[in-house]
């Protein structure tokens, strides 16, 4: 595959939950998939083992007014001498060959690669044991009394309730990745990413895609 001048061929990217949609493939089946607007990014810094204590790079994605920003990320993305973004990300991986001021895009990924998709998952505000922890509830005659709340919890001479203890309370808004999915189309005119399967969060919710952890590095 021939990459533009100034694109590099990462397989880390940041993006935005579009929405679901299912698409057939050339075999004829329909193949349920969760739309991502991934990219382009851009390489806003670059940080060394000798400089930093470890190596890895930053990816901004998102335009947005430089007045949005402060005056130090102003001026930190004029050392980078790029165009302020909106949202900055670092990678440690999958970075060789990556330098300040390149872009990063979909054309990294391919039809069959497999890639973990981190996001904030939605909020469901305070939610009962039922809905955030999968309780059966009680009996649902009229002489029950206890149709959905928690029943006991253990010892009540405590005073106090255990960590870890599953009771009602924020349910949501928490980092959630899913690993292994598979990249069932990448379409770089549109930089569009489509994922088989849920990817957490909301849409238009921020997302990250890096290559799966799970899949072995060729010999």
């Amino acid at each position: 595959m021939d990459f533009p001048a100034g694109t590099i061929n990462v397989k880390n990217i940041i993006g935005r939950k579009v929405g679901m949609t299912s698409v057939f493939t050339e075999d004829g089946r329909s193949v349920p998939v969760t739309v991502i607007q991934a990219g382009p990014c851009t390489v806003v810094q670059k940080k060394t083992r000798e400089t930093d204590g470890y190596e890895a790079v930053a990816l901004a994605f998102g335009d947005i007014k430089p007045s949005r920003h402060t005056k130090a990320m102003q001026g930190h993305y004029k050392k980078a001498g790029v165009a302020p973004k909106r949202d900055i990300r670092e990678f440690r991986t999958g970075i060789d060959g990556v330098d300040v001021g390149a872009t990063i895009t979909v054309d990294g990924f391919a039809a069959g690669d497999r890639v973990d998709v981190c996001g904030i998952s939605k909020g469901h505000g305070f939610a009962g044991g039922i809905k955030r922890w999968n309780f059966s509830g009680g009996g649902a005659s009229h002489g029950s009394m206890i149709h959905r709340q928690p029943a006991s919890n253990g010892d009540t001479n405590s005073g106090h309730t255990h960590r870890g203890s599953r009771r009602p309370g924020h349910y949501g808004v928490d980092r959630v990745t899913h690993q292994n999915l598979e990249v069932v189309r990448a379409d770089a005119e549109r930089n569009l990413l489509l994922v088989r399967g849920p990817v957490p969060g909301p849409k238009n919710g921020l997302v990250i895609v890096q290559q799966s952890v799970k899949v072995k590095a060729s010999a």
